[in-house]
């Protein structure tokens, strides 16, 4: 992957959103043929989230937005902060995950999960309210057929391998115990995507994620997000389109940076802002270039 590829993520996607403001982002993206990533919350019960009247066809526009093509991720399962944890992976301390005991977790990924096969969503991707979670969370996805996750300051996917001990023993002679098969262990490639942005802005080579909350959007913010599609219509790809387009590896680096977000979020921030200098230079010559060439002699 040698090129700037940018992924659109919207989160908090729910009955009571904002559906005002998201009829028009609908029908922009429609226009504009992009895909992109939704949050859904399975039982939203989360008062801050409760921002407009429930919509009665909710899942039914979530089933036709999966069969356009669009990305559907379990974004947790009532958005509700129980925990003050930060997990591995976000810089608050509140989760809905982090921090709690594994059988708490599992069966909230059960009932997340139930509700979307209920609703006929396929998901394999995961983003956790306020990007908290912790090792437990990870190990536990698996099971559930996720093996995406959203989050961190990164450049380009990386992969992980998770290894669970199956189910599986061989005799031992009648009458004793059996013994766990040692060649049973189960191993799952987790894929980790980075989400850096909550706005367009240039960066280098890499896969950037931009990452809205649409509920407290106004005219002015849905003319600029218009404005920053057509600006960089031709870098927008789907997560299809990153995961198809090169194999995700495992990196020691990229997956340090994604479990120290205060410094990687630094870092991140620190080369955009570099970028962004040298890509204003660059323009400022082409620009002046270009004003040379077009001088009478």
């Amino acid at each position: 992957m040698s090129h700037t590829q940018y992924l659109l993520r919207f989160d908090d996607i729910c009955p009571t959103m904002n559906w005002r403001v998201w009829a028009e982002i609908e029908t922009v993206l429609v226009q504009r043929q992009f895909k992109p990533i939704l949050a859904v919350v399975p039982d939203n019960r989360d008062p801050e989230l409760q921002v407009d009247t429930p919509a009665d066809d909710f899942w039914e526009q979530v089933r036709a937005w999966q069969d356009r093509g669009w990305t559907i991720a379990l974004h947790g399962y009532q958005h509700r902060y129980v925990s003050r944890n930060a997990g591995m992976a976000a810089r608050r301390r509140k989760s809905e995950f982090a921090g709690l005991p594994a059988e708490v977790q599992r069966e909230k990924l059960r009932r997340g999960m139930e509700i979307f096969e209920r609703e006929g969503i396929t998901s394999r991707v995961w983003i956790a309210p306020g990007n908290a979670f912790d090792a437990t969370t990870v190990a536990l996805l698996p099971d559930f057929g996720i093996n995406i996750i959203s989050v961190g300051y990164f450049q380009f996917p990386y992969a992980t391998q998770l290894f669970r001990i199956a189910d599986c023993a061989l005799p031992n002679g009648e009458g004793e115990q059996p013994i766990r098969n040692p060649q049973s262990a189960i191993c799952n490639q987790m894929t980790w995507v980075p989400q850096q942005m909550h706005y367009f802005r240039p960066a280098p080579s890499g896969v950037w994620t931009v990452c809205y909350h649409h509920n407290r959007w106004d005219s002015a913010r849905l003319q600029k997000f218009r404005e920053d599609l057509d600006h960089y219509n031709a870098n927008i790809v789907s997560l299809e389109d990153v995961l198809e387009g090169s194999v995700a590896r495992e990196c020691q680096w990229s997956a340090w940076l994604c479990t120290h977000p205060r410094v990687s979020e630094f870092l991140i921030r620190g080369e955009l802002k570099l970028w962004s200098w040298w890509s204003a230079g660059q323009k400022r010559r082409q620009s002046a270039e270009m004003n040379a060439v077009q001088l009478p002699r």
